[in-house]
């Protein structure tokens, strides 16, 4: 746009033009009609045009013929230079003030954010003192602004940086205001336009416009307009434009996608007559699909232009307005200034009005310059809360009715206004806001009031339910901070809107009543989420009023009244009886019967619980003094519903309430859960505390007894031999029980004792770490939360709990700390019945490990409260006595239908806290001054009948059936003696009582000491024969030695077996694997386990086939060129899979699981497995049975084919012989031989580009005069070929023809010559990516690998190596004079490659296993004897590694540095070696340092060298000498070590020496190919060695410096400002735009996501994705395939946190995310995809392809 503007000015007239109109206006007496003329001719003009305009032309028109001449009118002069002088007298702003888009990070600082909702925007946090609090971050749901600069949102630190730049500066510009002349000119413009803008987003009339704009000639030009709507799928919207305008799916998806982003769209432009066609159409179509029709509507040209215009000056007002503080004041004074017609509401709040019928873009519009006019700006602000509180009630019926989120409707700017504490409270005072938003919720809820004025939510419909719940978090911003200071204003409409908001609650009170339900059972479950729903948003709301009411102490007296004058005018649930007397242990109790179980009741009791709340917020703050009075509150009224709610729960726990079903279970549930306890279940039992601290306790024991309906039975007059009765009796009677010890014990309340809200929260967290070590967010979620979803762990964690750091996998757990374990209590009031046993349980538990009794006592509790003293008594009367005695009674007479082992614990608990009672107040004060006597009536009361409470206590210690509850008896009766010891103040030691269980213990204790005893004798015994038994195991194995080494365990390395011939011979020497010193195969038989039908079976060439479970797959794991995946030519041309690139760009692996077969097993298992897959419907996702994918049997690994397990040949090593052909065979004469015997093999020949005519350069030098013939090669020794049997034949070519197809992504063809090479290539492959996981890792090459991986191994090398003998000879033959044209050019051909275009290790292995081909005479199956391979292995090893050091020298870019000092032989020959090569490539030779080209020789041949000991290990058997086995990698001595092994000498550049006549020429012929002169040039890309070892990219320790990467990704392909889902990349690091249709693109002919298009090239279509604003992993693996995976960043508790949604700070754990990177090295992403989606067992499958 600026462009356009500097191109204007060029132009020189287009400028003065816009002057010169501006002028025009100005001086017209009539400014605003001339205004809206230049806007009737131009806007038609530009806007709607029949040709549709690109966005640039119409920006450039908007921009010269109306923008820029309205700026010429505001600024009186050239705009650009208007603007000038305005930057130079102003400063940026204080606020921010960004406003969110849908996804945004934001964050939100816990320690300094006055409430939760304040937050800042990602360049704002980063550059604030929050960084380092304790912050939370989520992803921003869209539409809030950033808080930096707002003082009140923070109590530290309210701005960042950047903005505290602007905090001084901003108080200037304020007061340097605008030019009167301009501001004047401003606001005249801003009236005319923002009316304008208003006018025609408001516009309703789709064919006319107002009498001012109206064109003098009307056009037949319509649009057909589609609106976005919430009922229609995108799908559905493409399907009815293409069936209604005659769109393709491309043009229908641009306007699906349009239509979804800004609202609406024209689809359609023509008369009025086929407009109207289209729109019938669109909604027939669209009515089939979904019941409702699409809104579609027409609007003529001119209309819809005015209308695109209107939008357009809704940002170029946000534009002006930022330019100056004096326009942003201009702009807000005439929104709001009130209109002429008083009756009509000022312009911003036409808009307000009109939102609901808005279309989604204009909403946007509308809402963005509100944020960025009014609401930065305090003033105005206050002025437009005011308008929005005015109009609360409107809003939010029109939001109730709309269909659009909340986040793009205005009443979603309340959060903007209400949590302001200033604001909150002038809209209080000045609008009783309060007020207005209870009354709306009421006015919204009406029509759910039953006759008796009560909600009744039977058929509520749940969408407008859930939109009416919005309204509470209003009043909850409201609420959130409490005035300090309190003026008489304040006051009198706080209480006025208290007692609206007690109306409300008045409605919820005793609502949704229910009646047991008796007969049969309920035929329609009653409604009840509704009612709780309001309850969980009521929670806070109800804590807040109760925190504002404790603030000052008039409101506390007031609000206690007017809260208990709405109780006693609840009629819920009355007695329909009259008072009765009733006799319980000589007292007497009147009152109004009333039993649950038959009459109606309520869980529903927000006044009686808001009651409760306030009046121990009187005691705590001594407000109740000032009561007028207390007495004539009646608190066993008060108490009732209460109590009955209570009963009920009991009722139901004791499943009397079954024939009502589920949902009075769950609303019991919810009654105790910790989302409604606070206020729910907690307050009642606070209720009843109030009134038995007010009754006589036996009044108060009685009336429970009643109304738990167990009065009769504990005074004697209810029998009943009824089972059903009997235990519903036993049930309520632990209940009751249970209540008591609530309403004794539960006194962590703040006013009800004096603890403080922390001591309440640690009392929580010991409680919830007795049942088990717990996560920290399992933690948070099990305690309650307040206003600002806060706990208050964090305060008290440390000081009881001790934290367990996290493995690799799971979380960090905290333990509940020793010395806070004396604080359990059994019975805590907040267990639920699971949680309690598992208390119990783990409790008991640790104190029998650590020697205690099992005894789990009762805590003792802190001191109640003046007030609530009274409570204790209850523990000392006489019902209460009577109770304990008739329940302990019952189990002393073993009546075993009249109690429960549960009945009698809570009883002994219940006795431990009277006891505990008595004995903290005898300590604390004189025995006189002690009324709580319960010890003296528990011996006293019944004695004379043997019936007292102590003695039952001594009589049911006995029982055989309380044996779980002994020693809490035994701790009781001391209990007993302690406190009659303080009362008589002695010590307590004589004692009748004691000393008739002394004998008893005394017994005990030497029962004890015996089983001591016995058990250390047997330990004894124990250990001396385990020691004997060891001592002959010792003696057996040296005497069977031999036998030992011959029966190797499965999958362990054993020592060789010398045999007699080599007896003599040193170990050192054994350990070769080739050459005429080769070692011995050792001898082993293997015999493995089906795992399927469990036989037992010895792996043999001609037995029944055994394989091993495998999966191959494609892998870039080693790729030096990632990104680039060579094609595969159909035509089968090209060197790949003949010849591996260097660059190792996509390989083939083979890993297994381990687990071993029968193969006709696995035929059966296999065949079973497709016939059970079809029909389930998820199988597809996890194994792909056109490709032969299977879960392993036992360990459920994916796997694609097996290996065929083919044992060691076992061979018998002629030295002599070897020693004999060694003086003859030398390396030239082996090549002579060789070259005989392949010129003379018709497979080779009949290909004419072979260079194989005896006068071709270099080979009469190279063979000499004698040329061997065509048998020659025989000559050294053959045998016949292997045999197998048909089952590992069948194998053979089913493993063979799996790796080919999927490393070649062919169809499967096993006739194919590439067969044979891609099962080399495959084992070469597979063997180089464990080297390299053994390089990352540092470990031993042989003796760390795992059992699996050496099984696979071994399985896939003997399974290359026989892939000869299942293909043709002569295309094997082929093969082998191809590849050995690399190493011998009197082989190559025309496209052979140079040694720098060939992976030596794939070449070496290829060599190896195809050399035995030339051995094949016709119609005789033969191979080469041991000793001949032992020669060809070895002199093709030493060729190999010659070319390969070539190589390293060739590639090696920078000139080695010159030598100082002694050089020693290795040196002197590495030096001229690379003086030689120098020579032979033309180049200088520099005065270089032999030492240093060796070192570098070494290192670059190294990772060879070790793939080649693994790789001849398995193919030979011979072992590795010992320093392979236990040193690492990286340690000294690993290079002699391997040399050794494979035959090398430990100066590998000796080889060049000792075969220097075979060799020299050759190395002239291999540095002078051209392809090497362009590498050397530099004209071709050179791969430099050792290879790059590939890893995952580094991550940053912070998670929050990647959401920044994130926050600053810009989509390749879109420009829209939508949600976008940033995923990095971890294998490159590219940044991707996931799940997002603007990234699409094709794969195959298939639409795929931009992660599926991207795997495909970074990793063979194996991908593993960050995606960073869900904080976790996705892995891939095809494009129907992935699973997610937690992300290797924890919060400071050990946890992950997907999504966010925890939110606390992350930072990075190596660990992990070293298991990640082995995840990938190792080729396991498959499989762990396969693993969690048969764990996860989805129904449908999830689109990974468009990820």
């Amino acid at each position: 746009m600026l462009l356009k503007q500097h191109l204007n000015m060029a132009d020189g007239e287009k400028p003065s033009e816009g002057l010169q109109l501006s002028q025009e206006w100005l001086e017209a007496a009539d400014c605003r009609a001339e205004l809206l003329q230049h806007l009737k001719d131009q806007v038609p003009q530009i806007f709607c045009l029949k040709k549709e305009l690109s966005p640039p032309e119409e920006e450039d028109l908007t921009q010269r013929r109306l923008l820029h001449p309205l700026e010429c009118f505001l600024f009186g002069e050239d705009p650009q230079e208007g603007r000038q002088k305005l930057q130079q007298g102003s400063a940026s702003s204080q606020l921010c003030g960004r406003v969110f888009k849908e996804g945004e990070t934001v964050y939100s600082c816990r320690d300094c954010a006055i409430d939760p909702t304040c937050v800042l925007c990602m360049d704002c946090f980063q550059d604030s003192v929050h960084k380092n609090h304790r912050y939370k971050m989520h992803a921003s749901s869209g539409g809030g602004f950033c808080d930096c600069g707002d003082v009140e949102a923070w109590k530290v630190g309210p701005c960042c940086s950047k903005h505290d730049l602007g905090a001084a500066a901003a108080m200037v510009t304020d007061e340097a205001v605008l030019e009167p002349e301009l501001y004047e000119r401003a606001e005249k413009l801003f009236r005319v336009l923002m009316r304008y803008v208003t006018d025609f987003l408001v516009w309703e009339e789709n064919f006319e416009l107002s009498a001012e704009l109206q064109p003098r000639i009307k056009d037949n030009a319509y649009y057909c307009v589609l609106y976005n709507d919430e009922h229609h799928s995108y799908d559905h919207v493409i399907y009815t434009l293409q069936r209604s305008v005659n769109c393709d799916q491309a043009e229908a998806q641009t306007h699906t996608t349009l239509i979804d982003k800004e609202g609406r769209r024209a689809v359609k432009r023509g008369t009025l007559r086929s407009c109207q066609q289209a729109k019938d159409l669109i909604r027939s179509n669209s009515e089939h699909i979904s019941l409702q029709p699409l809104r579609v509507e027409i609007l003529h040209a001119t209309v819809m232009a005015h209308q695109t215009f209107a939008l357009r000056l809704g940002s170029w007002f946000q534009k002006i307005i930022g330019y100056s503080v004096g326009f942003r004041q201009a702009f807000c004074q005439v929104a709001l200034e009130p209109n002429a017609d008083r009756d009509r509401p000022c312009l911003i709040s036409r808009l307000m009005l009109h939102d609901a019928r808005m279309y989604k873009g204009a909403r946007k519009i509308v809402h963005e310059l509100i944020f960025g006019s009014m609401l930065m700006d305090s003033d105005f602000k206050r002025l437009f809360a005011i308008e929005f509180t005015k109009h609360y009630k409107q809003l939010q019926k029109d939001f109730i009715s709309d269909d659009h989120e909340r986040s793009i409707s205005i009443t979603a700017l309340s959060v903007q206004i209400f949590t302001v504490p200033t604001l909150a409270r002038q809209l209080i005072e000045e609008c009783n806001v309060i007020k207005v938003i209870v009354d709306t919720v009421l006015e919204l809820l009406r029509e759910h009031l039953d006759e008796s004025n009560r909600f009744f939510f039977l058929g509520y419909n749940s969408d407008k339910f859930s939109r009416i719940q919005v309204i509470f978090h209003d009043l909850r911003y409201i609420l959130i901070s409490k005035p300090c200071v309190w003026t008489e204003e304040l006051r009198g409409q706080f209480l006025e809107g208290f007692k609206i908001f007690l109306g409300f609650l008045k409605c919820m009170q005793g609502m949704e009543e229910v009646k047991r339900q008796l007969g049969q059972h309920i035929a329609v479950e009653p409604e009840w989420e509704a009612g709780f729903t309001l309850q969980i948003q009521l929670r806070h709301i109800l804590a807040m009023f109760q925190d504002w009411c404790s603030s000052d102490d008039d409101i506390m007296l007031q609000a206690f009244k007017e809260c208990h004058s709405a109780l006693i005018e609840c009629n819920n649930q009355p007695f329909h009886k009259e008072a009765t007397d009733f006799y319980m242990c000589k007292h007497i109790l009147l009152a109004r019967p009333y039993k649950v179980s038959q009459e109606p009741v309520s869980i529903h009791l927000p006044i009686s619980r808001l009651l409760a709340g306030l009046y121990v917020l009187m005691w705590k703050t001594g407000v109740i003094e000032r009561l007028d009075n207390p007495e004539c509150y009646d608190f066993i009224q008060l108490a009732e519903h209460p109590l009955r709610c209570v009963v009920l729960a009991a009722q139901v726990t004791a499943e009397m309430w079954r024939r009502n079903g589920l949902s009075l279970v769950s609303q019991v549930y919810y009654y105790q859960d910790v989302k409604c306890r606070d206020e729910m279940y907690d307050k009642d039992i606070i209720m009843l505390q109030i009134a038995a601290s007010k009754m006589d306790p036996n009044h108060f024991l009685m009336l429970i007894l009643l109304r738990f309906e167990l009065f009769d039975y504990f005074n004697g007059n209810s029998v009943s031999k009824d089972q059903d009765e009997l235990m519903q009796w036993n049930r309520l009677t632990e209940e009751m029980l249970f209540l008591l010890i609530a309403i004794f014990g539960e006194r962590y309340i703040p006013g009800i004792s004096h603890v403080t809200k922390e001591d309440v929260t640690m009392r929580e967290v010991i409680h919830l770490l007795c049942i088990e070590p717990m996560a920290h967010s399992t933690l948070v979620k099990s305690l309650p939360e307040n206003e600002n979803h806060e706990t208050g762990l964090e305060a008290v964690i440390a000081k009881v709990a001790t934290f367990r750091k996290p493995g690799v996998s799971g979380h960090g757990l905290y333990e509940v700390k020793k010395e806070r374990l004396m604080d359990f209590n059994p019975f805590f009031y907040h267990y639920s019945r699971s949680q309690r046993s598992k208390a119990e349980e783990s409790q008991k538990k640790r104190r029998s490990q650590e020697s205690n009794d099992k005894a789990l006592r009762p805590p003792v509790p802190p001191t109640f409260s003046p007030s609530f003293s009274r409570i204790v008594q209850l523990l000392c009367c006489d019902v209460f006595i009577h109770i304990l005695r008739r329940i302990l009674q019952r189990a002393a007479e073993d009546r075993s239908t009249h109690w429960t082992e549960a009945m009698i614990q809570r009883a002994l608990h219940l006795i431990g806290q009277a006891l505990v009672e008595e004995k903290t107040q005898l300590e604390s004060c004189s025995v006189e001054d002690v009324t709580f006597d319960f010890s003296l009536k528990a011996r006293a009361v019944g004695s004379e009948h043997g019936k007292s409470l102590f003695l039952l206590l001594s009589k049911i210690k006995a029982l055989p059936s309380l044996e779980a509850q002994k020693d809490l008896i035994k701790w009781l009766l001391q209990m007993f003696e302690i406190v009659k010891c303080i009362r008589e103040k002695s010590s307590p030691t004589v004692s009748v009582s004691m000393d008739t269980t002394k004998p008893e213990e005394s017994s005990q204790d030497k029962e004890k000491a015996e089983r001591k005893r016995k058990a250390e004798a047997a330990k004894l015994h124990r250990q001396k024969i385990m020691a004997q038994m060891s001592a002959m195991q010792k003696n057996f194995i040296e005497s069977n030695k031999m036998l030992y080494d011959n029966m190797p365990e499965m999958g362990t390395q054993e020592e060789p077996v010398t045999s007699s011939e080599s007896s003599a011979m040193e170990q050192r020497e054994l350990c070769i694997t080739f050459g005429p010193l080769r070692g011995p195969t050792p001898a082993e038989r293997e015999v493995l386990t089906c795992i399927l039908c469990q036989e037992e079976q010895e792996v043999l060439p001609l037995a029944p086939a055994m394989v091993l479970t495998a999966c191959v797959q494609r892998s870039t794991v080693l790729t030096q060129c990632r990104g680039r995946i060579p094609a595969n030519r159909a035509d089968g041309t090209g060197t790949y899979p003949l010849f591996m690139p260097p660059d190792l760009a996509v390989g083939t692996h083979t890993g297994s699981c381990g687990h071993v077969m029968h193969a006709t097993c696995w035929q059966k298992y296999f065949e079973a497995v497709q016939n059970t897959t079809r029909n389930r419907l998820h199988a597809e996702l996890i194994v792909d049975l056109e490709n032969g994918e299977y879960l392993c049997p036992l360990c459920k690994s994916l796997c694609n084919t097996v290996i065929p397990l083919i044992p060691l040949e076992p061979l018998t090593f002629n030295y002599e012989n070897a020693e004999i052909i060694g003086q003859h065979l030398t390396l030239t004469r082996w090549i002579q031989v060789l070259a005989a015997r392949i010129r003379g093999l018709k497979s080779v020949m009949q290909d004419n580009d072979v260079q194989m005519d005896g006068g071709s350069s270099g080979t009469t030098g190279l063979f000499g005069d004698s040329q061997p013939d065509f048998r020659s090669i025989l000559a050294y020794g053959v045998q016949e070929s292997r045999k197998f049997s048909d089952g590992i034949a069948e194998m053979l070519v089913v493993c063979a023809t799996t790796v080919h197809r999927v490393g070649l992504k062919t169809a499967p063809n096993e006739l194919c010559p590439r067969v044979p090479l891609m099962a080399w290539n495959t084992c070469a492959f597979t063997i180089q990516a464990i080297e390299n996981i053994l390089q990352e890792e540092d470990k031993p090459l042989f003796g760390s690998l795992q059992n699996r991986q050496i099984a696979g191994l071994k399985a896939i090398v003997q399974f290359a190596a026989s892939q000869r003998l299942k293909s043709s000879q002569g295309v094997i033959q082929r093969h082998f004079a191809d590849m050995m044209g690399v190493l011998l050019p009197v082989l190559s051909r025309k496209n052979t490659p140079s040694i720098l275009d060939v992976d030596f290790f794939h070449l070496l292995v290829g060599l190896v296993l195809s050399i035995p081909s030339l051995y094949q005479e016709e119609g005789i199956d033969l191979q080469p004897s041991a000793v001949s391979s032992a020669f060809n292995n070895m002199y093709i090893f030493h060729l190999v590694t010659m070319a390969h050091i070539l190589q390293v020298l060739l590639t090696s870019t920078d000139s080695p540095a010159a030598g100082d000092g002694e050089e020693t032989e290795e040196a002197r020959l590495a030096a001229e070696l690379y003086t030689t090569v120098l020579l032979h490539t033309g180049r200088l030779v520099p005065d270089s340092s032999g030492g240093s080209v060796a070192q570098r020789v070494k290192a670059g041949i190294e990772p060879f060298l070790r793939s080649a000991a693994l790789f001849f290990n398995c193919l030979t058997g011979v072992h590795p000498p010992e320093e392979l086995f236990s040193a690492p990698v990286s340690s000294p001595g690993q290079m002699e070590a391997l040399c050794s092994y494979l035959a090398l000498p430990f100066n590998v550049f000796q080889l060049f020496q000792d075969y220097r006549d075979a060799v020299s020429p050759m190395l002239q012929r291999w540095c002078g190919s051209p392809s090497i002169t362009k590498a050397l040039q530099g004209k071709t890309q050179t791969i430099r060695y050792p290879r790059r070892r590939n890893r995952l990219i580094d991550l940053p320790e912070d998670y929050s410096a990647l959401l920044n990467k994130a926050s600053h990704f810009q989509c390749p392909k879109s420009t829209v400002d939508e949600r976008k889902h940033p995923t990095l990349c971890l294998v490159c690091g590219a940044m991707l735009c996931s799940q997002s249709s603007c990234c699409l693109s094709q794969l195959d002919g298939e639409d795929v996501g931009a992660c599926t298009a991207h795997a495909a090239t970074c990793g063979a279509g194996v991908g593993m994705f960050l995606r960073i604003r869900e904080c976790e992993i996705v892995l891939m693996a095809s494009k129907t395939r992935g699973s997610t995976y937690p992300a290797p960043y924890l919060d400071d508790y050990g946890e992950t946190d997907p999504h966010l949604g925890r939110g606390n700070p992350l930072h990075l754990c190596p660990e992990r995310y070293r298991k990640l990177n082995q995840l990938w090295q190792q080729h396991c992403i498959l499989e762990e995809i396969a693993r969690s989606l048969e764990v996860v067992n989805v129904m449908f499958a999830f689109e990974w392809q468009l990820v």
